[in-house]
């Protein structure tokens, strides 16, 4: 047998908590000396002190847990009750991880209002043809547009590979609004046979004869903040957008994320 602090120190538990149990009539002692009024406890104790304490991280009350535990509850199905509960704690995980981001992301955009907006400069994209893929995200959120973006392009370098095509520039995103949210068009410059066809679009996006382009730098989960700033220079300096928007992965996609390089364009027009 063991000694109550042993017992607690083998149970990875506080001698007070075990007293507690002991209490709630959760976890008798296997003896208790008359004289001394000292607790003892058996190493097959440890299978019951076990069960309730996971019993009690799936946030079971230690009134629920008593009732489950006279019950017998087997190891089977105490298995699968954890495994839904450890299922359900890392989905609230990564909701609370996502929501952390938005929150910084949104507080880096408010840190830099009234900052002057860094480098933008105006000037003519040419004509390029592209490999591409689309799909539809549920808006322009950074968490709704970023999961649809890395799958497309997951796809499209595999669909390239296996067409015997190499990447030869930066890959482009570029974006449409559509009743369902946002249309988000993937792409990527590759030498392609003419005539010859494949499993992705070929599309050819048209000259921008005058585009404000700033630089992010990081990944997109806080472009929010670069497209606030290039918005307030172009409102500053009597620029007007055209509507047409193009994202350019200039180092995207490979090593530490705050080393990422991307170049925003807008098309603007200048009023007369």
């Amino acid at each position: 047998m063991f000694s109550i602090g042993d017992f607690a120190r083998l149970g990875r538990v506080s001698v007070r908590m075990l007293r507690h149990y002991d209490a709630l009539g959760l976890l008798r002692p296997a003896r208790v000396d008359q004289a001394t009024g000292y607790r003892y406890y058996e190493a097959g104790q440890l299978s019951r002190l076990n069960r309730l304490l996971a019993l009690k991280d799936l946030g079971l009350s230690l009134h629920e847990v008593g009732q489950i535990l006279e019950e017998k509850v087997g190891l089977d199905e105490l298995r699968g009750m954890l495994r839904l509960r450890q299922a359900e704690l890392e989905a609230q995980v990564a909701d609370d991880t996502a929501r952390l981001a938005r929150v910084e992301a949104r507080l880096r955009m408010i840190e830099t209002e009234g900052v002057m907006p860094a480098d933008v400069v105006i000037k003519s994209v040419p004509a390029i043809r592209l490999a591409e893929l689309s799909d539809t995200a549920e808006s322009y959120e950074s968490s709704k547009i970023g999961p649809v973006v890395q799958a497309l392009y997951a796809d499209l370098t595999k669909r390239l590979g296996e067409a015997g095509l190499v990447i030869t520039g930066p890959a482009v995103a570029h974006y449409e609004p559509v009743p369902e949210g946002v249309r988000v068009h993937a792409g990527a410059p590759v030498n392609m046979e003419p005539g010859k066809s494949y499993d992705f679009d070929v599309v050819d996006l048209p000259a921008i004869e005058q585009a404000a382009t700033i630089i992010h730098h990081g990944p997109m989960d806080d472009v929010s903040s670069t497209y606030g700033q290039l918005a307030r220079w172009m409102e500053d300096n009597g620029h007007r957008s055209s509507g047409v928007a193009r994202e350019v992965y200039l180092k995207y996609g490979d090593g530490d994320p705050a080393t990422w390089v991307t170049e925003l364009q807008e098309a603007v027009t200048r009023p007369a």
